[in-house]
């Protein structure tokens, strides 16, 4: 009997080790994971500020959200800030871009990497937001709040503001749920590898025909010996 209380307290022992070991191991593996935050009543989305090589950009540069989802902004490099299209803020004096309803928001320009600004979205519809310091170097974005709506899908998009910056529209944005910069629109050519190919068999055709045209106009096949048709 005391052999079998002995044995029966090894295997508990045993078991327990066993389960802490395991229990800790799904904790690591768990804390390892990347976790999308959860705060004001839904999601945390991140968008980066970005300088490089010349270019201002916000990524993703089109982003669907949910009413209660936040919107974090992390300044990765250079100067930028995150700002609604409405009178009320910095540099821009035109018609408001996100719903009627919506609080306006302004991060103010961060001058140094890791900085952040968060905006909760409550009011459906679609919101356009620049850089103060790059707007008219197209840093500039798009996010739609559950469906698009409200002033922004109303009024084109300032051109003195995209000279180089695309937006994307907000069907393509609702769709994708996440666009990356740059945005490049996609027609029905196949894309810039078909139209590459396509360009160098035009090329290629035209050259032919003109290299034909040229070679018969020199005269050379004139005094050639053929042979007598039969």
């Amino acid at each position: 009997m005391a052999r079998n209380a002995t044995n029966r307290s090894a295997e508990t022992r045993s078991r327990r080790g066993f389960l802490r070991t395991v229990g800790g191991a799904t904790v690591g593996l768990l804390a390892a994971r990347p976790v999308t935050a959860q705060g004001g009543g839904g999601t945390t989305h991140t968008v980066t500020m970005a300088t490089d090589r010349g270019s201002f950009y916000f990524d993703p540069v089109g982003l669907h959200v949910e009413p209660g989802d936040t919107v974090e902004w992390v300044n990765e490099s250079g100067q930028h800030s995150a700002t609604s299209y409405t009178q009320d803020n910095p540099r821009y004096d035109g018609s408001r871009r996100i719903p009627e309803g919506a609080e306006s928001w302004d991060s103010g320009v961060f001058e140094e990497p890791g900085a952040t600004f968060s905006y909760t979205f409550e009011t459906p519809g679609t919101y356009d937001y620049y850089c103060i310091p790059h707007k008219t170097l197209g840093m500039v974005g798009r996010l739609v709040c559950g469906s698009p709506g409200g002033p922004a899908e109303e009024n084109a998009f300032p051109e003195s503001d995209t000279p180089r910056g695309v937006i994307p529209p907000s069907d393509t944005i609702v769709e994708e749920g996440s666009l990356e910069w740059p945005y490049v629109p996609t027609t029905n050519h196949g894309g810039p590898p078909m139209l590459f190919w396509g360009s160098v068999g035009v090329v290629g055709l035209t050259s032919a025909y003109l290299f034909s045209v040229y070679d018969r106009a020199s005269g050379r096949y004139e005094n050639l010996d053929l042979p007598d048709e039969k």
